[in-house]
């Protein structure tokens, strides 16, 4: 029987991801959502951020769950393109048929990425939303912020993952 040679690392992630491979990897949890037009609502969640080493961009995908029974709720995916000045553009696909193009910036210190929407398409009502990441102690937490055409900029969705 053949020795198992040493243990090989991932290799490095292209260097402009580097300074987010904070986000990369898998991660699982739950939130909650509310909004004025709506009843509010629990959900679990899991987010994969992934990377190959030879692109300077993540690719991102989310879905959610019916906390109680399990049945899906939303989906959305993208990809987020790190710059070299420390801002982030990010466009998203969500199962809705609404599109996001989004653009901010990220500390890599404090592992956290702020995102504002710049485009939003397909969405008759929702006219602004923001996004904002940090991870802390091993955990994933965000806020998603949303104006519609009756109501201002306001929370709406927050989360707690753990990566898995």
């Amino acid at each position: 029987m053949e020795a198992a040679g040493p243990p090989t690392q991932p290799p490095a992630p292209h260097p402009l991801v580097a300074p987010l491979s904070f986000l990369l990897g898998k991660w699982r949890g739950e939130g909650e959502g509310t909004f004025p037009s709506i009843a509010p609502f629990r959900y679990g969640e899991e987010i994969l951020f992934s990377h190959h080493p030879s692109k300077p961009v993540i690719s991102y995908t989310q879905r959610t769950w019916k906390a109680a029974s399990g049945d899906p709720m939303h989906a959305e995916s993208g990809y987020w393109r790190p710059r070299p000045d420390g801002s982030v553009e990010v466009v998203i696909a969500q199962s809705t048929g609404l599109t996001e193009v989004q653009t901010g910036s990220y500390d890599s210190e404090k592992k956290t990425v702020t995102l504002q929407s710049e485009l939003i398409g397909n969405a008759a009502k929702v006219k602004q939303i923001t996004r904002a990441f940090q991870v802390v102690d091993g955990e994933l937490s965000y806020v998603v912020q949303m104006a519609t055409i009756t109501n201002s900029l306001q929370p709406h969705l927050k989360a707690l993952l753990k990566r898995i």
